[in-house]
């Protein structure tokens, strides 16, 4: 997996890595020329299209979306295949030229920067009838005032591997509270062997907003005029995953970080958060011995909960050709069926963002990556597009301070409360 395909899931759980409005991923990357790419066209007096994608990680995902394009017959599509630093810079940044793609992909579908200056256009007529098939929490991410600015492309999801081996051996369960989870991690520590792995900086990025969601909590209120992370049900989460990021049980220094199962399948870990997309070297390195679970949930009002993200096709609003953009989306995310679930199925593990369209996924149809999706069903969380820069930099800030320093969690978590709501007022002013 490529860099930003990780910082994709980081959409889902983390807080030290966003610097977009609804992006995850640092924006300090070049400047916005166009990326290099190679392109792919069909001939005939038609339309002509630019459309964008970050580079993905996986063999034949540019091959795969040059053909499609090159299959449709409406419109010539240029494919650029963006080999830029940082994709959702040069994106941002390319809308603000003449040289903007007609059709570009984006973490989790335009930000709200981008719905606002009127750069993307609405999508919600080309979705008509499929809307419902979309997975809900999915489609409402790229939603904004009722309009659909983005059509999901394929899922990926974080989730918790454990060794079965490891946990039957010191005759533990799968742990479904943060209280079980520091208490397996430390019962499987061996002196060959750590208890739980998430990340080399302790768990505080990739996991950040996952305790918000596991202690039964929202970002913002329903009418995104107010944050609710700020409760008691927080801080006692907090305070709980303190108590398992200081003990014997928490490894915070791996041979790779928790995007790569390195930690796991090298036995440096008995558990580890990590995505989706590691189940194939897990599977291919521990056979059978291995499982998947949600985050554990925290305190009474607490769940379980498993975060995810999806890129997603976004049009150029201001763009020469916007309705045959949208015909172009329209006939690739939405009546290509058996493109989609390519793009899911094809390309390591992945989950359709169509529910119809699960039980054709073959890496998730059965076994650990069909009880993946399942879980994503049931359990996803996402980011909210109101989880600003500003408002990710104060929480994160808040919880570096308690689990790290040991300061008081109400005083941390008012203080980023605060500065949240102040963001809501800007955006909502």
């Amino acid at each position: 997996m490529t860099i930003s395909r990780r910082q994709l899931l980081a959409l889902g759980g983390g807080a030290v890595a966003t610097a977009t409005l609804a992006a995850c991923g640092s924006n300090t990357g070049r400047p916005a020329a166009t990326p290099s790419a190679s392109s792919s066209s069909s001939g005939g007096a038609k339309p002509t299209l630019a459309q964008w994608y970050h580079k993905y990680g996986e063999d034949g995902v540019e091959q795969a979306v040059k053909k499609w394009a090159a299959e449709y017959p409406d419109a010539t599509v240029n494919v650029n295949w963006s080999l830029a630093s940082n994709y959702s810079q040069a994106v941002s940044s390319a809308l603000l030229t003449a040289n903007a793609p007609d059709v570009f992909e984006y973490e989790l579908g335009p930000t709200l920067d981008m719905i606002k200056a009127g750069q993307v256009a609405d999508l919600t007529d080309i979705v008509g009838d499929a809307k419902s098939d979309f997975m809900a929490p999915l489609l409402e991410r790229f939603t904004w005032d009722g309009k659909i600015y983005g059509i999901p492309q394929t899922v990926d999801m974080q989730l918790l591997y454990y060794r079965k081996s490891a946990l039957s051996k010191a005759k533990q369960k799968v742990p479904t509270t943060l209280d079980e989870l520091a208490t397996v991690a430390n019962a499987v520590t061996t002196s060959d062997m750590g208890g739980f792995f998430a990340g080399n900086d302790g768990g505080l990025g990739v996991l950040a907003n996952v305790l918000i969601w596991c202690a039964g909590l929202d970002q913002f209120s329903s009418d995104n005029k107010s944050a609710t992370f700020n409760a008691p049900a927080l801080y006692d989460a907090v305070t709980k995953y303190k108590k398992l990021f200081d003990s014997k049980g928490m490894v915070k220094s791996a041979s790779g970080d928790w995007y790569e199962p390195s930690a796991f399948v090298n036995s440096e870990a008995a558990m580890q958060w990590g995505g989706l997309w590691d189940m194939p070297k897990v599977q291919e390195s521990l056979g059978d011995d291995f499982g998947v679970a949600p985050f554990p949930s925290s305190g009474g009002s607490g769940k379980q909960v498993v975060p995810f993200g999806a890129f997603g096709a976004a049009v150029n609003a201001k763009g020469k050709s916007v309705d045959a953009a949208k015909a172009f989306v329209k006939w690739l995310w939405v009546d290509q069926t058996d493109k989609q679930v390519a793009f899911s199925n094809d390309f390591g593990y992945h989950i359709p963002a169509r529910t119809s369209l699960f039980s054709r996924a073959d890496k998730v149809a059965s076994g650990p990556g069909a009880e993946a999706a399942k879980l994503v069903s049931e359990l996803g969380k996402v980011n909210s597009i109101l989880w600003t820069p500003a408002t990710n930099e104060a929480y994160a800030a808040a919880l570096t301070h308690v689990v790290k320093n040991g300061n008081d969690p109400k005083a941390e978590f008012t203080a980023a409360a605060s500065k949240a709501n102040a963001e809501l007022k800007r955006i909502n002013g």
